[in-house]
């Protein structure tokens, strides 16, 4: 019996690999895709003022509608701008918040298949689970493809502690590769128990009276979440698509006649400014809070999300080594824990358990708890709780039944329903497969609006900006053809070529794009360390209000840059120099800081640093 399951589970593998190529044989044709480059890279970069964009959105009518109106600026929404845009379609998206601002910046920032889904499609001979597994492998590699700036290969070791368990996660490792075929990052492999502590420090050789006996080495995909997120609305916005953040759905517009969803009733945060955008079809992108918008299309429809909470905390540099990340296989109570480096610090998590929805979630003591407790059996050092910068949780709108209880037993594909005529909703998933959600919620709109798009699906094969012209190698020739200012022993300020860490920063971050931060950094008088100990600079805050729609501090600390998802504290004495450039590019009064700053604050206090009683972030007072 256990040799004929295995059997059929390695047959399997080969048939969900054969149907997702015949499926998905189109997304390799790259017809279309090359005219659509050419169109983003016309634009030199530049895109639409926030302005523009409001005024095409309220331009709309019902004799000239939009073709889609998404509703939703996270992963999956600004997918779905971008390959609507990308097929000719004439495209809006309004996002209440920020680009990235709920789920989509919250993530354990992996670009992974599922290792642990793979073992229950293996154990539970679970075809659905994995196609799961085999299709988010091949969308892994796409996304790093089409934003390789923002995306590397990152091992992670699986440490062993009896040769039971070499044996079983090595082979379940080997299968990992198996099912990643061709697009394999690279191939799995074990480390002897010294080769184990070389590699990664940190590591314990004991671990509940058992030895360490190795690691299994695997790789996966690693990103900048909330970076990735902003680059595809842009992306979208240079294609063609109207994108407007801060910009609220009050209300879905209907046919008075049939009833039929043609549109949203939008208020713009920042202005206070009502409008409506009619379209021929609603794309619903909006994550956890996606049940609400249904309700307004039609308030007695069952809701289809189960909110699910994911906890993380950041530690120290030295807890991971700068190029390994390491896996609890199974926590006590049978969950997965990662510990990663990622920008210069340690992430690790995540939790899952229900929750419920807000749009600013944040992790309890006892998720704090559970994670360092977690990591501290597999580690040498002591994990202590004072050793927290910062801590989130981020809410993970699975859909399912919202009576099943243990949300880590339900599969994270994805579903596209539809409610009524005219509103089609795309949720679930995670951000790995984001691409080809949006291109089946692109589908199922084109099939149910009856839209004439101009192509096919290219965004397996598009870049995203900053991608174009990026090399690895990138990084030096900012270091070397730039300078910035540094303040002297005296006092004084004179220029100094870019730091290499500020230079690897700049480009790992805006690819391409981050000459034009340098030069402003350079030219402008604004090369400083918003955060002593971070490489952000204050050219950042000028870039990303001229480029990237940034319109408030929160949309700096939390999604341009990572600084608040980093250190709480150094955020909160970094804030006041945020403010202060906003507030020369928007011309914002003393009552608009004054607002900044309390919003600022209120965001800092829901990352819980160690020090949350007597922080920085607890005591911020506006400057005069």
């Amino acid at each position: 019996m256990r040799r004929r399951a295995i059997l059929g589970a390695v047959a399997a593998v080969f048939v969900a690999k054969l149907e997702f190529y015949n499926r998905n044989a189109f997304a390799r044709d790259n017809s279309g895709v090359e005219l659509v480059k050419e169109k983003i890279i016309s634009t030199n970069g530049i895109l639409p003022s926030r302005e523009e964009q409001e005024a095409v959105l309220s331009g709309s009518s019902s004799d000239k509608p939009f073709d889609l109106l998404v509703i939703g600026g996270g992963a999956t929404g600004s997918g779905v701008a971008l390959d609507a845009a990308s097929r000719g379609l004439r495209v809006g998206l309004v996002e209440r918040e920020d680009f990235s601002s709920g789920t989509s910046s919250r993530s354990t920032k992996l670009l992974h298949g599922g290792v642990r889904y793979l073992e229950k499609a293996v154990f539970n001979l679970d075809y659905g689970q994995l196609k799961l597994v085999f299709h988010a492998l091949e969308e892994r590699n796409r996304i790093i493809q089409n934003a390789p700036h923002m995306c590397r290969a990152l091992p992670t070791m699986t440490p062993c502690f009896s040769w039971f368990e070499v044996v079983y996660y090595w082979v379940g490792l080997k299968a990992y590769d198996l099912v990643a075929g061709p697009r394999i990052l690279r191939l799995s492999r074990y480390y002897s128990a010294q080769e184990a502590v070389d590699v990664f420090p940190t590591l314990s050789k004991e671990c509940h009276g058992r030895n360490l006996k190795g690691g299994v080495v695997y790789y996966d995909g690693q990103m900048d979440d909330s970076r990735l997120n902003v680059g595809l609305a842009c992306t979208a916005a240079l294609a063609g698509a109207a994108v407007l953040n801060h910009a609220e759905v009050l209300s879905l517009l209907k046919d008075k006649d049939s009833g039929c969803v043609i549109g949203a009733h939008v208020r713009d945060n920042l202005t206070e400014k009502e409008f409506d955008v009619h379209a021929k079809v609603v794309v619903n992108a909006g994550g956890p809070f996606s049940d609400a918008l249904r309700k307004m299309a039609d308030n007695g429809v069952a809701n289809i999300i189960c909110p699910s909470s994911g906890a993380h905390v950041v530690l120290p540099e030295y807890y991971t080594p700068e190029g390994m990340g390491l896996i609890v296989p199974k926590t006590k109570d049978g969950r997965v824990v990662f510990m990663l480096p990622w920008r210069g610090k340690t992430l690790a998590g995540t939790t899952d358990s229900s929750t419920t929805i807000t749009s600013l979630p944040q992790p309890h003591e006892e998720e704090i708890d559970f994670i360092l407790h977690a990591i501290s059996d597999y580690l040498n050092i002591e994990v202590q709780r004072s050793d927290v910068l910062s801590a989130w949780s981020g809410i993970r709108p699975l859909a399912t039944d919202p009576s099943a209880k243990d949300t880590a037993s339900i599969s994270r594909d994805h579903i596209v329903h539809l409610d009524r005529y005219g509103l089609v909703t795309i949720t679930g998933g995670k951000w790995t497969t984001y691409r080809s959600m949006a291109e089946d919620a692109v589908d199922a709109a084109i099939n149910h609006g009856k839209l004439e798009p101009l192509n096919d699906c290219v965004t397996a094969h598009l870049p995203v900006t900053g991608a174009y012209g990026w090399l690895p190698s990138s990084f030096a020739i900012l270091a070397h053809s730039f300078v910035r200012t540094k303040k002297t022993l005296d006092g004084r300020l004179v220029p100094q070529t870019l730091d290499a860490d500020i230079a690897k920063h700049l480009s790992h971050s805006y690819g391409s794009m981050a000459e034009r931060v340098a030069a402003i950094a350079q030219d402008e008088n604004l090369g400083k360390r918003l955060a002593h100990g971070y490489p952000y600079l204050e050219a950042e805050v000028a870039y990303c209000a001229r480029n990237e729609y940034c319109e408030t501090a929160v949309d700096f600390i939390g999604r341009r840059t990572r600084l608040a998802f980093l250190d709480a504290d150094a955020t909160a004495r970094a804030l006041p120099q945020v403010i202060e450039i906003l507030a020369t590019e928007r011309g914002w009064d003393s009552g608009r800081r004054e607002i900044e700053w309390r919003n600022a604050k209120a965001f800092l206090l829901t990352f819980k640093p160690a020090t949350s009683n007597s922080s920085s972030a607890s005591s911020l007072q506006l400057p005069s």
